[in-house]
């Protein structure tokens, strides 16, 4: 009898399409997805996986070029958020087709945010596109929604990895995957870290600033040392650097809060395996680099779950059959 695998996927941005090299990775063991629950990508992804469709979104997202990801984001520089991301959504309104959650092969839960009471939402039946639209709705990136009065946004807010909807259906595995995971290069800095506001020696505060604007930025370190010096504000701080920009700030810091977030939540309502993907695996909005994100995940999800022992291969190595 197949092992019956209960999958949360959680929120990050393009990060989210390791979500598609996870259910590939589970599929190809002799295991059956019962349940899914997924918030922001994970939403999306774990919508049309419960659906039977991600690998029509798969192969639309693989074919996708960075001038392709710029004209489908819509900017929308006067509204709640810089993109509306229904250009986005229209492109695969096809996938989607006009879908109810309730009819799906596979129970699915989208979690989004109402602003107004600031609680999770489950959108558990009703239009599967209405549903993921919300959940992926990161504040300040792409613009609220509003579902019967709701004012809608972001699940990972509150749930960036939601296990808790997937409880009530009988399964005999929980997989979490976390798009929020430490990044590959710095070691767990999850405690608080002890420092001064007097200005450090040139060559420390030099160090850590190519540091610094790495992480946040997403981009490498420069090999050489680029000639900066620290200049001082009237505030006693030092001036910010010119490589960073609004969407970086406003990405990182949202990434930020959904990594504690999604500790305390997973610690309250713990997973069997849980799958982490680095947050520097890319930047929230590089949906141009589909095809090495997919590879990640279905190689973290394989190792996760081939330490955790369990779910082994199929012997034909392929997948369960569409059901």
């Amino acid at each position: 009898m197949a092992t019956r695998v209960a999958l949360a996927l959680g929120s990050g941005g393009a990060r989210g399409y390791a979500h598609i090299g996870a259910v590939r990775a589970i599929e190809e063991r002799d295991c059956e997805i019962v349940s899914v629950a997924g918030t922001s990508m994970g939403a999306l992804v774990g919508g049309l996986a419960s659906a039977g469709r991600v690998e029509d979104f798969a192969s639309w997202a693989t074919s996708l070029q960075r001038r392709d990801v710029l004209r489908l984001l819509d900017p929308k520089l006067t509204s709640p958020g810089v993109f509306a991301a229904d250009r986005l959504l229209d492109a695969i309104r096809d996938i989607f087709s006009d879908v109810q959650i309730e009819d799906l092969a596979i129970p699915f839960t989208a979690v989004a945010t109402d602003l107004a009471s600031r609680r999770e939402v489950w959108f558990q039946r009703g239009p599967l596109r209405a549903a993921v639209r919300a959940s992926i709705a990161i504040p300040g990136v792409f613009t609220p929604v509003v579902i019967n009065g709701r004012v809608l946004v972001d699940g990972g807010l509150t749930n960036p990895v939601p296990i808790d909807p997937t409880v009530g259906v009988p399964s005999d595995l929980t997989v979490a995957v976390s798009l929020t995971g430490p990044r590959r290069r710095t070691r767990d800095l999850s405690a608080p870290a002890q420092e001064s506001a007097a200005p450090q020696r040139f060559e420390e505060w030099r160090s850590r600033l190519r540091r610094s604007v790495a992480g946040i930025t997403g981009r490498e370190e420069p090999e050489q040392d680029v000639p900066v010096q620290p200049l001082r504000t009237s505030w006693g701080t030092d001036e910010l650097p010119a490589e960073l920009t609004m969407r970086d700030v406003t990405a990182q810091s949202f990434e930020a809060m959904q990594g504690i977030v999604a500790r305390y939540r997973m610690a309250a309502v713990p997973a069997d395996v849980v799958v982490t993907v680095p947050v520097d695996a890319c930047r929230s909005l590089d949906f141009h680099r589909a095809e090495e994100l997919i590879a990640l995940g279905h190689r973290l999800t394989s190792d996760a779950l081939d330490a955790a022992g369990v779910l082994p291969r199929r012997p034909d190595g392929g997948s369960r059959p569409p059901r």
